[in-house]
């Protein structure tokens, strides 16, 4: 029997603002209708608007239950950090959701670590090893690069042929840190050297900042251990 190819998920293109207006909405400082509005706006039919609601409803609106506790993690910070990018706190959340939205950003962020960019063709080929030869994966990878465009963490050639890396964000507040360490370490599925935490090609648009030691011992859901050979492991406590 062959194994079965990895299923996309991520399989709409998402416009910041309308993951920013889910993120809204889910803290209470917005309205389904005001969601809705702009979808209508944006969608010839109700198929097409529905399949991107689907997308925002996994990402913010109705997560799964074992990531609604980094979903809520991440509402509290949207509420106690005026400076907060949603763009920041929703590329967490689409890396833990779907695997081929992480995917697709670790390549990218492989391939960009050198040089500062690579091309759609070679992220293309990579991800066709991955999930197979199929119209859907080529044309899911492109809804993904073109999401991470608008959401300013990459940019394309006006063919969207070319992609490069942009300046790294750096991410502000011990608070905020851990909650992507958090992330990675759930996107990851275990738990990680603390050295190679900023290496992360998954999240390559940004950086973690210094003392990551005591950021992490200071969690109260983060935990820093020693392995045999001397490094320090960071895992999570939930």
């Amino acid at each position: 029997m062959r194994p079965t190819a990895p299923k996309i998920g991520f399989d709409r293109f998402i416009r910041l603002e309308w993951a920013k207006k889910a993120l809204e909405v889910r803290t209470g400082l917005a309205e389904l209708d005001d969601l809705d509005v702009l979808l209508d706006e944006a969608h010839s039919g109700p198929s097409a608007k529905k399949k991107t609601r689907t997308v925002l409803n996994r990402l913010w609106l109705e997560p799964r239950k074992d990531l609604e506790p980094l979903a809520e993690h991440a509402v509290e910070l949207f509420q106690s950090m005026p400076s907060v990018s949603p763009a920041t706190l929703t590329w967490g959340m689409a890396i833990v959701t779907y695997p081929f939205f992480a995917k697709v950003a670790e390549i990218v962020g492989r391939l960009t670590s050198l040089q500062g960019d690579c091309t759609t063709a070679e992220v293309h080929r990579r991800m066709a090893e991955i999930y197979g030869e199929r119209e859907g994966t080529r044309r899911m990878t492109n809804m993904v690069l073109q999401s991470m465009s608008d959401w300013a963490m990459l940019d394309r050639s006006s063919n969207g042929k070319i992609l490069t890396r942009k300046n790294a964000i750096l991410i502000d507040g011990p608070d905020l840190v851990r909650w992507m360490i958090r992330v990675i370490l759930e996107a990851a599925g275990r738990p990680i050297k603390l050295g190679s935490l900023e290496a992360r090609p998954e999240i390559f648009p940004f950086e973690l900042g210094e003392n990551l030691g005591f950021v992490v011992s200071s969690s109260t859901y983060l935990e820093l251990a020693t392995d045999s050979a001397g490094n320090q492991i960071v895992s999570s406590k939930v």
